[in-house]
């Protein structure tokens, strides 16, 4: 598990995440989407997510229903299920990821669209 000092961070197009932790069994990401922003549609084959707002609000989309969350509000995304989160707010929006599964490689998403020019279908 990493516990250094040193936190894995990567800057995004539409944000940047920190690794907060990181196990055989699970992974744990700070999210933060910048205003305007989101990230692909997309789905994982080896891992859930479980995605928890801190700030802001978000309009989640899963498998192409929308379901608004604000601080303190959480959602399960199941293995397979299509999935994004954007940001159509004037501020930064927070969330925490905790993955389980057996694999949390960054390889692991299939991008169904994408407003970066990322996609895999």
């Amino acid at each position: 598990m990493s516990t250094g000092a040193e936190l894995e961070t990567d800057q995004r197009p539409w944000g940047s995440y920190t690794v907060l932790a990181d196990d055989d069994t699970h992974k744990v990401k700070r999210i933060v989407v910048q205003p305007g922003k989101r990230l692909s549609y997309q789905r994982h084959a080896r891992r859930s997510e479980h995605w928890f707002i801190v700030r802001g609000t978000a309009l989640v989309t899963l498998d192409g229903a929308q379901v608004e969350l604000v601080a303190g509000e959480s959602i399960d995304i199941p293995v397979e299920s299509n999935h994004r989160i954007p940001n159509a707010s004037a501020d930064d929006v927070f969330f925490v990821e905790v993955q389980l599964g057996d694999y949390f490689g960054e390889d692991d998403i299939v991008r169904i669209e994408d407003d970066f020019g990322r996609t895999d279908t």
